[in-house]
């Protein structure tokens, strides 16, 4: 196949809708169900455009429903690789795709006391990335960020280039930092993917889409594809919080190409990506070309700190209180005060 047609391909975004298991012996009946959505997207949608890219959300093989770190990494979190990666392998390698796993809750023997929230992009070749969520949603994920551990020396922010573009993720909370996205694209993304669990109010209807709108704003000042599956779980699974789904995928120009109608619910969503015109773009463009135009060194802010690094090292720090008192810390620093 010529190199050009590898890069026009469909991307199908499958949003889940499980009760979160109670401890590890759950997790297979999730990555049951998965494996048979991927199958379901790339054989249903072969009279269109090949499906070469399939992405599930964040919190899909189970969510830190513990407050404690002592209890995720005692109940659910196991270590990346695993035997439910060796599955998403075997179909990456039976249909020839590339898959953005569910989030893992991911224990690290390197890193004792500590819980990662972590993806992975499988191809044919086996695991290519595993990327550990930079910014948790706290103060109620208690899970580490990379940003917290003293010498972590892992890229953060890691970027795969395939036979179907460069393929970067981010997970959920991240996407409200550009900053995240946009190192994403300077390390060379050209599809940036979302794993997801964006719950209501704020997903993919008005007043409140901030779901709609980040996914928007992230393709266009990045001239980048983005392809987002988010979690739509109902209220009776995961109380007080409920997940609208309204999976998507935009277009470089901020265009939605298709999202999923908004409501709990299993959906898959397929849309055309061609990153060959991607490419095209990023190269013949002078006009919005914001990651060229972009004057780094007008902005100091970006040389101190806020939210304060390194504070893993005590695992006690990553409780909902040690949280707190890091948010107060960087607050302060904004001059931020009650």
């Amino acid at each position: 196949m010529p190199n050009e047609d590898r890069l026009r391909y469909a991307a199908a975004a499958c949003q889940t809708d499980f009760g979160n298991p109670a401890d590890r012996s759950g997790i297979k009946p999730h990555v049951d169900r998965m494996v048979t959505m991927i199958a379901q997207a790339v054989e249903g949608y072969s009279p269109f455009l090949p499906v070469k890219l399939v992405v599930f959300p964040e919190f899909a093989h189970a969510a830190p429903v513990y407050p404690t770190a002592r209890e995720l990494l005692d109940k659910l979190a196991i270590p990346v690789p695993n035997e439910h990666t060796e599955r998403y392998v075997e179909k990456a390698r039976e249909y020839g795709i590339y898959i953005q796993t569910g989030t893992f809750l991911e224990r690290d023997d390197r890193y004792p006391g500590v819980v990662f929230n972590a993806t992975c992009l499988i191809g044919p070749e086996g695991i290519l990335s595993k990327y550990r969520k930079v910014n948790p949603w706290i103060p109620w994920e208690v899970h580490a960020s990379p940003h917290d551990l003293p010498g972590y020396a892992e890229e953060m922010f890691p970027v795969v280039a395939t036979p179907i573009g460069n393929l970067g993720v981010a997970i959920c909370y991240d996407w409200l930092f550009p900053e995240a996205l946009r190192q994403l694209t300077a390390n060379g993304a050209e599809v940036l993917i979302r794993v997801s669990a964006y719950m209501d109010p704020w997903g993919a209807t008005p007043p409140m889409d901030w779901w709609t709108v980040v996914n928007r704003c992230r393709a266009l000042e990045n001239i980048a594809y983005v392809v987002a599956a988010n979690q739509a779980a109902s209220l009776s699974h995961y109380p007080p919080f409920s997940w609208p789904g309204g999976s998507m995928v935009v277009d470089f120009e901020g265009r939605v190409l298709a999202q999923a109608d908004p409501g709990p619910g299993e959906k898959i969503v397929v849309a055309p990506v061609d990153v060959a015109a991607l490419r095209h773009e990023r190269a013949t463009r002078r006009g919005h070309q914001t990651l060229g135009h972009l004057r780094s060194e007008a902005y100091p802010m970006y040389r101190g700190s806020f939210y304060p690094p390194g504070r893993g090292e005590d695992p006690a720090a990553l409780t909902i209180e040690g949280i707190g008192e890091a948010i107060e810390e960087g607050k302060e620093k904004l001059g931020y005060r009650k």
